[in-house]
């Protein structure tokens, strides 16, 4: 018999691919879900869904009853102001800890949080989870915050959490879309004149990450601050170049071309995008924090730690990744 898992996100990129393999996997899933989320795939799924509000905790104590796992893969990626992104991540995540830690049984909890909590790391050092927090921006600072909030509580409840750098994979509709419209033009941008270097992860290979922190992860203890965190990616760092040369290999192009474009550029392409999203009442993805983001020269991030405690195994390398994200982006029209 399946366990009762109920999954924030589930109408987005992550947690719409997790709600899959859960269901595959003969769990029970509860989608705890805003008013406004787009709920069709979830139902066609046969996931049951819970209508609640994680600002205001409206609902909540409902959702929650009796559940034995809960995956916390909801949060904000692009936000105008870091009130926003402290409300949109660390404020959820500590009213969902709190109704948690007031259930006589409190299930256990597995945050999805991000590689921007740790921070950049230097080529040839990827990050481990020994080394202290050092997020650049406001994003990577709220995600942070959100591991401090669920920590609070974690006397009461057992929490896991697993940290993901880029993630890419089917479903996706935010980071492969813009690179695929530089990919058909030949022509990569690339911020700054030096190397630069990244860690990436198919997005069922971090389902698969989220589901052995569930099963097998050390839960955040007192004593020792990296205990109860995992990295899941890719084991291999990648180059821009690599990364550029991947993608048009996926797509059936050939080798392209990577045109450095100064540090400054980019900020002054984060500050028009701002500028022009609050003109149009929108919320851009690319801002001068992104552009802060951009500017470090290696977000990498070793998983060996998960590959040891947790038997995380990935199965997507970047090239059979991409091809695989690149298959589903034909079959909706989009490659």
């Amino acid at each position: 018999m399946g366990t009762k898992v109920l999954l924030t996100g589930g109408s987005g990129f992550v947690g719409g691919q997790l709600a899959k393999l859960l269901v595959a996997r003969g769990h029970e899933v509860v989608a705890l879900v805003r008013r406004s989320s787009k709920v069709d795939a979830l139902k066609a799924l046969g996931v049951r869904i819970a209508v609640a509000d994680l600002n205001t905790g409206d609902g909540l104590n409902e959702a929650v009853e009796g559940v034995e796992v809960v995956q916390h893969v909801a949060g904000v990626t692009k936000a105008r102001s870091e009130e926003d992104y402290l409300r949109g991540n660390a404020e959820t995540t500590r009213m969902l800890a709190s109704v948690l830690a007031r259930q006589k049984r409190p299930p256990r909890l597995v945050v999805c949080s991000s590689l921007a909590a740790a921070g950049p790391a230097r080529i040839g050092k990827p990050r481990t989870e020994d080394e202290n927090p050092a997020p650049v921006s406001m994003y990577g600072r709220s995600k942070l915050a959100a591991e401090q909030a669920a920590r609070e509580f974690s006397d009461r409840v057992p929490t896991v959490i697993v940290r993901p750098p880029i993630v890419y994979g089917p479903g996706d509709l935010t980071n492969l879309p813009p690179l695929m419209a530089m990919a058909r033009t030949g022509v990569y941008l690339k911020a700054g004149r030096g190397p630069k270097h990244f860690s990436f992860v198919h997005v069922d290979d971090l389902n698969q990450a989220l589901l052995a922190a569930a099963e097998r992860g050390k839960t955040l203890g007192p004593d020792n601050p990296a205990q109860g965190i995992y990295f899941a990616s890719d084991p291999n760092p990648y180059s821009w170049e690599d990364f550029c040369s991947a993608l048009s290999r996926a797509l059936g192009r050939s080798k392209p071309r990577v045109i450095s474009v100064p540090d400054f550029v980019g900020w002054a392409t984060g500050a028009g995008a701002e500028l022009g999203s609050r003109l149009l009442g929108t919320v851009s993805i690319m801002n001068r924090d992104k552009a802060k983001e951009m500017a470090q020269e290696a977000w990498t991030c070793s998983p060996a730690r998960a590959v040891e405690e947790i038997g995380f195994r990935p199965e997507y390398p970047l090239d059979p990744g991409l091809e695989n994200t690149v298959a589903w982006y034909r079959t909706q029209g989009m490659a």
